[in-house]
């Protein structure tokens, strides 16, 4: 998958067909993930497509009224294809998104006002991460035995997932120079394109050297005919900028191949049903949290721009010492 999102506008359009088009225009100058900027474009398409239905056919048109009424729409599931209605966190994101492209007409003097704000998305349910153990996750990563070119890519990567508390696309737009093994530090481009430095265990690292110096040529020589291709590609590590994981045929990998490996592992193992690579992360942070690190570390090195959103892991933290205690006390 390219790193690089496009936006292409449509042919004929509406005024705020054209509107959304410059708000995705303005996403991909931010340098918002390809994957990110689908996601707006989706809800915004179903925005617009309510919209017309209407007869509203700019921004400056929409109102209040407009913006409750789509949201009803999506929870009782008029809205949808299926006409099942929306799950609350489904609907708060498209509220969100309706919310900053109106906010966006307002700051490009399109329209007065943003009807958009005072409107609330249904009340979340508080979900704390699911989070396995530090013998859960050894025996995971541990389980992860081959010297298959495809084994090997995959220690290495939920390695460094874990290892780094890496977001599932995070590990995927790593290039093979943003590894620095002398350092022992990986180069990490987040949400926003935001870069941030973090530090990779001994672990990860053998695995990560494991797969670069005899899987990885491999993989690539797959895409390869002629018969100096290993040698060739091996000179390709060279090449910095290359992704470091690639597929069987040498491909860019996505998020939905590194779930679909991760259940292959998992079926191997006892670890619970339902684990993903983001309950990796969620380990990671957890466990440093109980390890003594503060909320500012972890803040930083999870990439999340509030320190609210890195509070969670108190709760997570606070739940398993319950359980502990419970567990372990005598007169719990």
């Amino acid at each position: 998958m390219s790193s690089i999102a496009t936006v292409t506008e449509p042919p004929e359009k509406t005024a705020i067909e054209g509107q959304c088009f410059l708000y995705l225009r303005s996403l991909v100058a931010a340098g918002y993930s390809p994957r990110s900027v689908k996601a707006v474009r989706s809800d915004l398409a179903q925005f617009c497509a309510y919209c017309a239905s209407l007869a509203v056919l700019d921004a400056t048109q929409v109102t209040a009224p407009h913006v409750r009424a789509f949201v009803s729409g999506l929870v009782e599931g008029s809205l949808s294809p299926r006409k099942r209605p929306y799950a609350r966190t489904s609907v708060a994101r498209k509220l969100s998104t309706v919310r900053v492209f109106l906010g966006f007409c307002e700051r490009e003097g399109f329209r007065e006002g943003n009807p958009g704000h005072g409107i609330h998305a249904p009340r979340l349910p508080k979900r704390l991460p699911s989070v396995l153990t530090p013998t859960q996750i050894g025996e995971f990563l541990d389980g992860i035995q081959g010297d298959d070119p495809l084994t090997l890519r995959d220690r290495a990567l939920f390695e460094l997932i874990y290892s780094c508390g890496l977001r599932a696309q995070e590990v995927l737009d790593l290039a093979v120079r943003d590894i620095d093994a002398g350092r022992r530090e990986a180069r990490v481009r987040g949400k926003g394109r935001k870069v941030r430095v973090v530090p990779v265990g001994d672990d990860a690292l053998l695995a990560v050297d494991r797969y670069v110096e005899t899987a990885r040529p491999v993989l690539l020589a797959a895409s390869r005919s002629d018969a100096r291709a290993v040698d060739d590609l091996r000179r390709e590590r060279e090449r910095r900028e290359a992704p470091l994981f690639v597929s069987r045929r040498g491909r860019a990998l996505s998020p939905s191949d590194v779930r679909r490996r991760l259940e292959r592992h998992l079926d191997r193992s006892s670890v619970p049903e339902g684990t993903s690579p983001h309950t990796l992360r969620h380990s990671f942070a957890t466990h440093l949290l109980e390890g003594g690190a503060d909320l500012r570390s972890i803040q930083e090195l999870l990439g999340h721009a509030s320190l609210a959103t890195t509070q969670v892991y108190t709760h997570v933290s606070a739940a398993h010492l319950r359980k502990a205690y419970r567990t372990a006390h005598p007169r719990a």
